[in-house]
């Protein structure tokens, strides 16, 4: 009896693994989905190289959408903005970035999407109905 139990623990325990095995090959696989907020003027710069530190750190395997509003957006003007900023921006909107500019700031700043750096997109509901609709369709929300 002793023989059988102990081959049954062996045999439960190697389908165990071989499942584990599976369940981390397909989450492998997977993009993460992550969306970023940015509102503080202050902080763009460390936003923007928590962005690149992330695709560097997935090997490029996520998907990555910051929401820009308020006050940060100011920094983001294509005649105001640094040279850091902007070289750094337009290399991460080549390794995918998808930013986005909320309608309301937009607005109240009286400003266009072409008045922006390259590559934005328009939040038309707003910076936070769409930071909510990206979460509510799997994206993790980081504020850093």
């Amino acid at each position: 009896m002793l023989r059988r139990d102990v081959f049954r623990a062996g045999l439960a325990g190697a389908a165990g693994l071989f499942g584990l095995s599976r369940a981390n090959a397909a989450t492998a696989e997977e993009r993460l989905k992550v969306a970023y907020h940015l509102s503080d003027a202050d902080k763009v710069n460390f936003v923007l190289g928590n962005i690149k530190n992330h695709y560097e750190g997935t090997n490029g395997n996520v998907d990555i959408v910051l929401v820009v509003h308020g006050p940060a957006l100011a920094a983001f003007k294509s005649k105001g903005a640094s040279g850091a900023i902007s070289s750094r921006f337009a290399g991460l909107v080549q390794q995918g970035l998808v930013p986005q500019a909320c309608g309301n700031t937009l607005s109240g700043m009286d400003i266009t999407l072409t008045d922006l750096l390259a590559g934005f997109q328009l939040a038309e509901k707003g910076g936070v109905v769409q930071l909510a609709e990206l979460q509510h369709q799997g994206y993790v929300y980081l504020r850093p």
